[in-house]
Parts: structure tokens; sequence; C-alpha cells
């Protein structure tokens, strides 16, 4: 069966801890009930974020997100179509900050938007392996 895997980014409005946590909280029910999987990278300086799973259920939680008012300038980075999924057993995988990524002063200099689709990629299947290395 084949999947919609979506990857955007945003900036966040307002981050802080209790706000993460109600958005995760919140995902991780909605994407289970709609058989949406995903990672989401969140930082005080950024969101990014991969959704997979059945086309209309991935579309329209990103319309959702596009909604919500914690996420200013969202922007879409990948739309395809994928076999299998990369966070199979995750409704909502979260990472907080990461050493290995883009510094501050480099989202701040349009690091998100000069990657390419396979540079964003090779974030989230980092995540993905370093997961399955940890079960």
């Amino acid at each position: 069966m084949p999947y919609l895997q979506l990857v955007y980014a945003s900036r966040p409005f307002g981050f802080d801890a209790g706000t993460l946590i109600g958005i995760l909280f919140k995902a991780r029910a909605r994407n289970a009930e709609a058989d949406v999987t995903g990672c989401l990278i969140c930082r005080h300086d950024m969101y990014l974020q991969l959704l997979e799973g059945p086309a209309d259920s991935v579309t329209n939680i990103y319309k959702k997100i596009r909604e919500d008012d914690r996420h200013v300038e969202v922007t879409e980075l990948i739309r395809r179509g994928v076999p299998e999924r990369m966070f199979g057993k995750w409704a909502m995988r979260d990472d907080p900050v990461q050493s290995w990524m883009w510094s501050s002063e480099e989202i701040a200099a349009g690091a998100v938007d000069k990657a390419t689709p396979a540079e964003v990629l090779a974030i989230f299947q980092r995540l993905a392996l370093e997961q399955s290395e940890a079960e």
C-alpha cells in the first residue's frame, strides 16, 4: 500500500515545554486515529516534521497544522509517495534539540530553506535508524 510522506518546516510561536507537551499529546492521539505516523523535531527556533500515512489523512492533518497559530511560516518541503513508512511504530516520535543539526545561526540564515529534499530526509533517516538500533 503506498503512503503519502510529507515534510514541513515552521517556526514556533510561543515555544515552551508546556506547548510542546500539548502538541505531542494531541498529535499522538489524532495521528493514531487517522493511521498517520511520523516524527517531530522541535526546537525553540524551528519545527521540522515528517508525516506519513494515507494521503487523505496526512493532507487533513497538514491542513490543521497550517491553521494552528502555534506555527508561523509553515513551509512544505517534501510531498511524495512511499511504499513503506519510515516511522511505522510511532504515532509521533519527538526529538528535541539535536546537536548534530543546524545551529540557531544556520536556521536564522535560512538553512531549512536551502536544504535539499535529500538533506532533509537524511535527518529523519538518521533518527529512524537511531530508534531501530535502540530497540
